[in-house]
């Protein structure tokens, strides 16, 4: 019997420091976010970030935080429910960090029967920080605990043409009657070091004005690519002139060599080149969560309209948009029921 196994990324059970320390623990202390020895990684997170950091990510959180509880958590819920409303099969619904683990999605998976498993990284970029982190501990969990269960992942479907259009039409909705000087694309950052460990060539990646549109087979896990290669299939589909848009990277930790241009940095000043209306778009997380919701649509919101800007828009992930949902259900049903190769959502990649 065939199954679908949602996973995002995760939150803390509430906005409490005591619930925060250790999910930002279980979080930096994995081997593909903070990717140094473990010894070092300890002292890192737990001698010196985590001294202040769960107080000051508490009161981020309690900025967002809904009645019903975590934003990325009840927005992912209503996602998932719509998805099981219009498919036959069980699909669960996990985190990779946080109480609803992956262990418990597979098990509710297995009580209902099931032994061939989509795992569905919610990630439309590949990066070892989301969806590498996700396949290793599920696969982990599957020789561990499920070993008669067989796994399906989905690729990372950054240019998969209904994505694009529903990130598209997201966009084209949110901007009517809204006149901006700028639309900003603003994807989650990660080290360079990340780039180049997953370079599947060992050679081809530089991060430099080149080696993202030379066609590689590293672009397959190349995050940087990707967030590039989908800012240029949405403002094609939309008819975006070049000098009306422009690409930046969010969430930074200090210490290391980061995806420039930064979203901060660059959005800070804005104003004083007569960018005075802007809108920001985050197509590196397809769920609203504290990235989006106080990083964006609250700090750097205020920062811009310190340094002299006048209107600041923040368009909303998508959540669970129906198109969107439309659009994962019809992956699923591609892969429950394959007639021909399509070149969809089943093309598959694997990282050794």
């Amino acid at each position: 019997m065939k199954g679908v196994l949602l996973v995002n990324l995760g939150s803390p059970k509430s906005p409490n420091p005591k619930d925060v320390k250790p999910y930002l623990d279980e979080f930096l202390m994995d081997k593909y976010v903070i990717d140094v020895p473990y010894l070092l990684r300890a002292l890192l997170v737990r001698g010196i970030i985590l001294r202040k950091r769960p107080e000051e990510s508490a009161h981020a959180y309690q900025k967002i935080w809904w009645e019903e509880g975590s934003p990325l958590m009840v927005l992912s819920e209503r996602m998932h429910k719509k998805v099981q409303a219009k498919t036959d099969i069980p699909v669960a619904l996990a985190m990779r960090y946080g109480e609803m683990t992956i262990e418990k999605g597979l098990q509710e998976l297995h009580n209902q029967g099931v032994t061939e498993v989509l795992l569905f990284p919610l990630y439309p970029q590949y990066a070892m920080a989301s969806t590498l982190t996700i396949l290793v501990l599920a696969e982990k969990i599957r020789k561990e605990k499920f070993p008669h269960m067989t796994f399906t992942d989905v690729p990372a479907f950054y240019n998969k043409p209904d994505y694009i259009k529903n990130l598209s039409d997201l966009i084209q909705k949110s901007l009517e009657g809204y006149e901006y000087d700028q639309l900003v694309f603003s994807y989650h950052g990660i080290p360079e070091r990340h780039i180049r460990k997953t370079d599947v060539t060992k050679s081809h990646c530089k991060i430099n004005g080149s080696c993202c549109n030379t066609p590689s087979a590293a672009h397959a896990f190349c995050y940087r690519h990707q967030c590039y290669e989908t800012t240029r299939l949405v403002v094609e589909q939309l008819g975006i002139p070049k000098e009306k848009y422009t690409q930046t990277f969010q969430s930074r930790l200090a210490g290391d060599k980061w995806l420039e241009p930064y979203t901060d940095v660059e959005i800070d000043k804005m104003p004083s080149k007569g960018i005075k209306k802007i809108a920001v778009v985050t197509p590196a997380f397809v769920t609203d969560c504290l990235e989006t919701l106080e990083e964006i649509a609250m700090r750097a919101k205020e920062d811009f309209e310190a340094n002299g800007g006048e209107e600041f828009l923040a368009i909303p992930c998508l959540n669970d948009d129906d198109n969107w949902v439309e659009t994962v259900v019809n992956w699923i049903e591609e892969w429950k029921c394959p007639l021909t190769p399509k070149g969809g959502i089943q093309e598959n990649a694997k990282l050794n």
